[in-house]
């Protein structure tokens, strides 16, 4: 009798050890099932949310005025990136392409925004809140050459930036500079969901 209860001790205490090594060998199968890539997509999606928070504050105002819109009509950083807002390109999406598009414009972005915050540095002005956005755009960049697996990944070449001789100029490029930033973010983000969907990241 004391022989059979020590065979089943045993024999239950494997069948619950064995129970516990098929649960972990299935939650090893699904994490590793998900693709490295769209777990990159998650990251930079976090990076463009806390862009769009950031780049609110590069101008520091309540309110825009119709005097410094219309500097700002006139007097456009035309070096700024212009995305496709179109149904056609979103349906149109290619992994590869795409996110070669996003790195060239977050590279692009980078270089504004560094700029903005000399700029701002120059007039001894806050210059947090571009820090901020560069450090961003920075990461967001990273993660995207990561994900292209490009050990040298280019951006485009220093565009040609004004010289601001006043602070009022200061503002309207910090103006110009957060609106376009934040169209950026919120645009990118759009991309990143169609391209999710595409790599069937929400299946897993």
């Amino acid at each position: 009798m004391i022989c059979r209860l020590i065979v089943f001790a045993v024999i239950h205490d494997s069948t619950h050890c064995l129970l516990r090594l098929l649960l972990l060998a299935q939650l090893l199968v699904l994490s590793s099932s998900r693709p490295t890539s769209c777990i990159r997509f998650g990251q930079m999606s976090h990076h463009l949310d806390m862009l769009v928070n950031i780049s609110k504050k590069l101008h520091e105002l309540v309110s825009i005025n119709a005097e410094l819109i219309g500097h700002i009509q006139a007097n456009r950083l035309h070096s700024l990136p212009h995305m496709h807002h179109t149904l056609k390109h979103f349906s149109s999406l290619k992994l590869n392409e795409s996110l070669s598009e996003l790195f060239s414009y977050s590279q692009s972005f980078k270089l504004h925004v560094e700029w903005l915050k000399t700029v701002k540095e120059n007039f001894s002005l806050p210059s947090q809140a571009a820090e901020g956005a560069s450090a961003q755009l920075r990461h967001l960049s990273d993660l995207l050459s990561t994900t292209l697996q490009q050990v040298r990944a280019e951006g485009p070449r220093p565009p040609p930036l004004p010289v601001a001789s006043t602070t009022f100029e200061v503002l309207q490029y910090s103006v110009e500079i957060s609106e376009r930033l934040q169209v950026f973010a919120n645009w990118s983000k759009r991309v990143l969901k169609s391209l999710q969907k595409k790599s069937h990241c929400g299946r897993h």
